[in-house]
């Protein structure tokens, strides 16, 4: 057994501001990667200034953020693809119990402390907690389920290039 209390309260602080285009929830697209043409910024704190060398020799990185403008949690919720409600651990919505959200973009180029992306899928000004680089060889597998989202992409393929 961990010698860490469960219940105690984990606290974060933001390493950065995600600036983007998108200023409202409904013209932020279902996934980065299907926002095509949306550039986003990055501003990393002084302080983190340092922890960004050698990223520009990453092509992607995973964004570690905090939904802080989901004013609700819920275990259950329905998902932008479906009609029906499925458990929050089933689907990618902000109204989770830690409202903690994470996306890959595209790093397109780093400028001082700011951090040029696209596949862009955050609102303007949410709070960065963390910053990983996506590596093939750790992040990608091979024989993926996706549970109930498969039967979007079983459809056509042209709905499963449109997704």
């Amino acid at each position: 057994m961990s010698p860490f209390n469960m219940k105690r309260e984990i606290k974060f602080k933001p390493i950065g501001i995600i600036r983007t285009p998108y200023k409202d929830p409904g013209s932020v697209p279902i996934q980065g990667k299907f926002g095509k043409g949306a550039k986003g910024i990055i501003e990393i704190f002084p302080e983190y200034k340092k922890g960004l060398k050698d990223i520009e020799g990453f092509s992607h990185l995973i964004l570690i953020y905090y939904f802080d403008r989901s004013g609700k949690e819920s275990l259950i919720g329905k998902p932008f693809l479906e009609d029906r409600e499925r458990g929050i651990f089933a689907i990618r919505s902000p109204h989770r119990p830690n409202h903690i959200g994470f996306t890959i973009v595209k790093l397109e180029k780093v400028a001082g402390s700011n951090i040029i992306f696209s596949e862009v899928d955050m609102l303007d000004g949410t709070p960065l907690l963390d910053i990983k680089p996506y590596v093939q060889h750790f992040d990608s597998r091979k024989y993926v389920k996706s549970g109930w989202i498969e039967k979007h992409y079983k459809r056509s393929r042209s709905r499963k290039e449109a997704l």
